[in-house]
């Protein structure tokens, strides 16, 4: 495919795969999206903040070189209005690991949605979205602190398989005519109908990218969230091959809550993590009242879409709350807020979202130190309340600052914790 647009640095390699592992070079090429609205605004704070972070950990050993891929209305400007071109998406397969901004879809674009389109393409079924509390963050809770999860939503099934008829069409008159004639449903004329599959192929190997993360990352549970009391064939189904998964995968390393009681007295082995599931209403409460409880979360599209902007609500909200798209091997890590129109331009916005997601794109490539050296520097700007004016509404003698001041801030922190 001929290159148009795209530039790649020189100096650097691209991430590979050997025996079924990512091998991340000193010096990896990774792509980045700047996205549309504020995206440019938080994206240039954040490559500053990550590359400080860098660069304070590893001096010269290690470097990303970045690489800017165009998606959106950045796109539409260099394609002729393709807002999703084809080097951009093989390059996002090429490189691996990526990193994007909000991405908006305009209308009459062709695309329903083109962060769906997206994780569609790319078979990037799993969207994982770690929530956690950072001391001194303004939250609705009590104890915000007790929040420590890590949400594993299936990205290609349910609602996002998009099968739907409207009311009155010639389609669903077809569908309504089936399921009453010859299957025996019965519900309302007129209705709008849609489908929503589940398959074991797609739940299995998103459980399984749940069960494996826990045990890679030292977690004590995974809970499987769903309707199943109701959609017994869809959601129930889930449920039951997510158990399956575990006991016929991952035997040696799980057990179920009834194991835990009947066998162990309710005492969890240190080398066993507890596989529970939770009806989806009920977790919405759990997850208020009792958040500590719960480490991994495996879920549906939809389950999974609700859940995890509500946790995030507990917080401090989606604006600092990361999020990445995941494959087999693929990963683009993003910002989980919309574009936010009405800001862009303004160096006003909290790029705590982007960030934490590069944070996480930094663990995903094995680059711990970096990655802590933001956490860190971000936990001592909040401690010092200078922030981004969403959080300076809500808190006592706060620093307002703005995107690229917040920015310079945690830079600022990061070099000082490599001279204390």
């Amino acid at each position: 495919m001929p290159i148009t647009h795209l530039k790649f640095p020189e100096s650097g390699a691209k991430i590979t795969i050997q025996n079924n592992q990512l091998v991340i070079p000193n010096n990896p090429i990774l792509g980045y999206i700047q996205g549309d609205g504020i995206g440019p605004d938080i994206m240039q704070a954040c490559l500053r903040v990550w590359d400080a972070a860098v660069l304070q950990a590893y001096q010269d050993k290690r470097k990303i070189h970045w690489a800017e891929l165009f998606m959106g209305e950045k796109a539409a400007e260099k394609y002729q209005g393709n807002i999703f071109p084809d080097e951009t998406r093989q390059a996002l397969q090429d490189l691996i690991v990526s990193i994007k901004g909000p991405l908006t879809t305009p209308i009459g674009g062709g695309f329903r949605s083109l962060n769906v389109t997206l994780r569609q393409t790319l078979d990037l079924y799993a969207c994982v979205r770690p929530v956690r509390y950072y001391s001194g963050v303004p939250s609705p809770l009590r104890h915000p602190e007790l929040v420590d999860v890590v949400i594993f939503r299936e990205n290609t099934e349910d609602v996002y398989a998009g099968i739907e008829y409207q009311s009155g069409s010639a389609e669903m008159r077809k569908v309504e005519k089936f399921l009453k004639e010859e299957m025996g449903a019965t519900f309302f004329e007129n209705s709008g109908i849609g489908v929503k599959p589940i398959s074991p192929f797609g739940s299995k190997r998103l459980v399984r990218k749940a069960i494996k993360y826990a045990i890679d990352n030292n977690r004590k549970s995974v809970t499987l969230v769903h309707k199943g009391n109701i959609m017994k064939y869809t959601e129930g189904a889930f449920c039951h091959w997510g158990y399956e998964v575990a006991r016929e995968e991952f035997g040696d390393d799980t057990i179920t809550e009834d194991q835990l009681h009947r066998k162990y007295n309710g005492k969890q082995p240190e080398s066993k993590i507890v596989i529970k599931d939770r009806i989806a209403d009920i977790m919405f409460q759990l997850m208020l009242l009792r958040p500590n409880e719960f480490d991994v979360i495996a879920t549906t599209n939809l389950n999974g879409d609700y859940l995890s902007d509500a946790i995030a609500a507990e917080v401090g909200g989606i604006g600092i709350a990361p999020g990445a798209n995941i494959g087999d091997y693929i990963a683009v890590f993003e910002a989980t807020h919309g574009t936010a129109p009405k800001y862009a331009n303004l160096d006003k916005v909290n790029p705590g979202s982007l960030l934490f997601s590069g944070v996480n794109m930094l663990e995903h490539i094995g680059w711990n130190e970096a990655a802590n050296l933001i956490t860190t520097a971000y936990l001592l700007a909040i401690d010092k309340k200078i922030v981004t004016y969403d959080f300076a509404r809500q808190m006592e003698n706060a620093t307002e600052v703005s995107t690229s001041g917040f920015a310079d801030a945690l830079i600022s922190q990061i070099e000082e914790m490599g001279h204390g």
